[in-house]
C-alpha cells in the first residue's frame, strides 16, 4: 500500500511540477528568450534545406552516426565546464532525463531525419509544426488544461489541413513520401512530450544539466543502429561545404539549439514558446525555394493554411474567449 501510495504521489507532483512549469517567468530576461526562440526556430526551419544537401553525399544514417558522436562530446565538455551541473543528481531524475533522452533523442531525431530524408523540407516543417496540437494534448492528459470546442475544431481543421496537403501524395502513391511525413507527424508528438516533461526538470536542474544528460543518455542507442550504414557511407566524397553544413547540424541546429530551447521555454513556459514553432514551416518554405527549387502547388499551400490555422484555432481560441 505504501508504495502504492507512494507512486500515486510521484505522479501528482509530476503532474503538479508540469502545471506549474506552464506559468511564464516575469523576469527582464524573457524578452531576450523571445529574441532567442525567434532565432532557434530560424535556424532549424533552415536546416531542412541543409540537410537535404547533406543528403545529396551521405545516407541519414551517416549523418546520424557523425551527428551522436560529436554531441555526447560537446555535452561532457559542457557538463565539465559548468560547475553548477557536476553536483550529483538523485536518481529518479536521472532515469527520467535517460528516459527523455532515449525518446527526445534516439527515436525522436532518427524519425526527423529519415523523414526528411524521404519527404520535402517544407512539408517536413509542416508537419513538425503541428507540436503545439500534440503540447496541448499532452497538457489535457497531464490534467492541467480542458479542452473546449473551439479547440477540438481546432485540432479537427488541423487534421484536415494535413490530409490536404498530403493529399498528392496519397494520390500519386507516393508512399515512401507519404510514409516520412506521418513518421514526421510522430515525432512531432514525441518532441513535445519531451518538452512538457523536461520542463520540471530544468526547472530544478537548469537547462544545461538536463540537455547535456539527456543527450549523452540518447546517443548510444544512435551510433549503435547507424554503425553499419556509417561504416560504409562515402565519406571521402565530402567536400568543404559539406563537412560545413555537417558541423552547423550538428553542434548549431542541434546541440545549441536544444539548449537554448530549453532555457526559452524555462523563461517564457512551454504554452507561450510552443506557438513560435509556426514560423518554421515558412522559414523551411522559403529556404527551400531559394537554396533547392522545391516548389508549392495550390492545393499544397491550401492545406498548409488550414493546417496552421487550424493549430492556431487551438493554440489561442480558448485565451481569446477568456479574454473577452
Amino acid at each position: 500500500m505504501r508504495r502504492g501510495a507512494g507512486k500515486v504521489a510521484e505522479a501528482a507532483e509530476v503532474t503538479a511540477a508540469a502545471a506549474a512549469s506552464l506559468q511564464p517567468s516575469s523576469s527582464p530576461g524573457t524578452s531576450w528568450a523571445l529574441a532567442a526562440g525567434l532565432a532557434i526556430v530560424c535556424v532549424w526551419g533552415a536546416n531542412f534545406a541543409v540537410q537535404k544537401a547533406l543528403f545529396e553525399v551521405l545516407p541519414p544514417a551517416g549523418l546520424l552516426f557523425a551527428r551522436y558522436l560529436l554531441m555526447p562530446l560537446c555535452a561532457a565538455l559542457l557538463l565539465m565546464c559548468s560547475p553548477g551541473a557536476r553536483k550529483p543528481l538523485p536518481r529518479a531524475d536521472l532515469l527520467q532525463i535517460a528516459f527523455l533522452g532515449f525518446l527526445g533523442h534516439s527515436v525522436h531525431v532518427t524519425m526527423v531525419t529519415f523523414g526528411i530524408h524521404w519527404s520535402t523540407a517544407f512539408s517536413s516543417a509542416l508537419i513538425l509544426a503541428c507540436g503545439p496540437i500534440f503540447t496541448l494534448l499532452i497538457l489535457h492528459w497531464v490534467g492541467h488544461e480542458r479542452l473546449s470546442w473551439p479547440q477540438v475544431a481546432g485540432v479537427g481543421i488541423a487534421c484536415v489541413g494535413v490530409l490536404v496537403f498530403l493529399s498528392d501524395k496519397l494520390l500519386g502513391q507516393q508512399w515512401a513520401a507519404t510514409g516520412g511525413d506521418l513518421m514526421m507527424l510522430l515525432a512531432a508528438a514525441l518532441f513535445s512530450y519531451y518538452t512538457v516533461m523536461s520542463k520540471p526538470l530544468i526547472q530544478r536542474h537548469g537547462g544545461v544539466t538536463v540537455m547535456a544528460y539527456a543527450t549523452i543518455a540518447g546517443s548510444p542507442p544512435v551510433v549503435l543502429f547507424c554503425a553499419s550504414s556509417a561504416w560504409v557511407a562515402p565519406w571521402a566524397a565530402m567536400g568543404w561545404l559539406h563537412w560545413g553544413l555537417l558541423l552547423w547540424a550538428t553542434l548549431v541546429s542541434a546541440f545549441l539549439g536544444w539548449l537554448v530551447w530549453g532555457w526559452v521555454n524555462e523563461r517564457r513556459g512551454v504554452a507561450r514558446t510552443a506557438p513560435l514553432q509556426y514560423l518554421m514551416p515558412v522559414v523551411a518554405g522559403i529556404v527551400a525555394w531559394w537554396a533547392t527549387g522545391e516548389r508549392f502547388s495550390t492545393v499544397k499551400l491550401g492545406g498548409a493554411v488550414l493546417t496552421l490555422g487550424g493549430v492556431a484555432l487551438a493554440q489561442f481560441a480558448d485565451r481569446l474567449r477568456r479574454r473577452g
